[in-house]
């Protein structure tokens, strides 16, 4: 990598053409989704089909994301995070090469706009969906690190959470790499930045508070009793709110413990609707808030799958 002071930002704009030096795959530039801290995404175009391409002069950490997408692209039955399509490096005359790699482009929504639109009862069904994957990402021996709601995305038919960011992605038992201070236990005081399964679980909760409190707000003088107020202040939270705590305090030491007592309360409040329903006229229950019902009925069947698992583990 030649040293310069002109970065990939540079030479990137919409329209600007790229080819690999060594595949010679050539990706029509769209525009810049946005930036991280090492090295920035774009929407792109080749052969006809959008893609996302990361760009960076950091060819090291580009590599170490590739390998964690590689790694998680072998997790039976999952998709994880967006695939990836090619690596490969740029070669700008007279300035130098810059390590790139194209992934999969996921189109969705943010999780506030999702719940916005569709409402509060799917909050149990996408903490449910979160912790099934972090549990296969936790089993394959990474850690997320940096989650929040910004490295997320709602897609549709079925709805599903996507990851659409693996550039903190970690190794169990190595010192975070990258993270966001109001998503991060450390900045809270709540726990080290050593990367394990609970750190991953206190980032949960806190992207369930964002959807609530997209501005953030202060950890104050006592961070855990702000955190813990913040919680019980959100009425969708409530149901959930002996879990969520918990997590935040790390008592949770696998994904697997959170996601059965999560899938215990989801439970609960089906069969709590449930009794509600039947005791009302049929006619003055048939609205549903969800536009796409049999969606939302199929997802919390895999909740309920969950619950009556766990009852069958000794």
């Amino acid at each position: 990598m030649n040293k310069t002071s002109k970065t990939y930002d540079t030479f990137l704009r919409p329209g600007i053409t790229i080819q690999g030096k060594w595949h010679h795959k050539q990706y029509v530039i769209i525009r810049k989704l946005g930036k991280g801290a090492i090295g920035s995404v774009y929407l792109c175009e080749s052969n006809g089909k959008k893609a996302a391409l990361k760009v960076s002069d950091k060819s090291a950490s580009i590599t170490m994301e590739v390998n964690v997408l590689k790694s998680l692209g072998k997790v039976q039955g999952r998709s994880l995070g967006p695939y990836l399509l090619d690596v490969d490096d740029w070669i700008v005359p007279g300035v130098g090469a810059f390590s790139f790699y194209v992934m999969e482009y996921i189109q969705g929504k943010t999780l506030p706009e999702y719940m916005n639109q569709r409402g509060e009862e799917w909050i149990g069904v996408f903490m449910l969906q979160l912790l099934d994957d972090l549990e296969s990402l936790h089993e394959a021996g990474w850690v997320f690190g940096d989650l929040k709601v910004d490295n997320l995305l709602v897609t549709s038919s079925p709805a599903r959470l996507r990851w659409v960011d693996v550039g903190g992605t970690t190794q169990v038992g190595r010192a975070i790499k990258e993270y966001t201070e109001f998503y991060d236990r450390g900045y809270w005081g709540l726990g080290t930045r050593k990367a394990e399964p609970s750190y991953d679980l206190f980032a949960l909760v806190m992207v369930f508070l964002s959807v609530y409190h997209p501005n953030h707000f202060p950890k104050g003088q006592n961070p855990q009793a702000i955190l813990f107020n913040r919680v019980d202040r959100v009425k969708a939270l409530k149901p959930y709110s002996s879990c969520l705590k918990k997590a935040l305090v790390g008592k949770y030491q696998t994904s697997a413990e959170m996601k059965q007592e999560i899938s215990t309360v989801l439970y609960d409040l089906q069969m709590q609707k449930t009794t509600r329903s039947n005791t009302n006229s049929i006619s003055s229950r048939r609205q549903d808030k969800s536009s796409n019902a049999l969606e939302y009925i199929g997802l919390v069947l895999l909740a309920l799958g969950y619950y009556l698992s766990s009852l069958l583990i000794p």
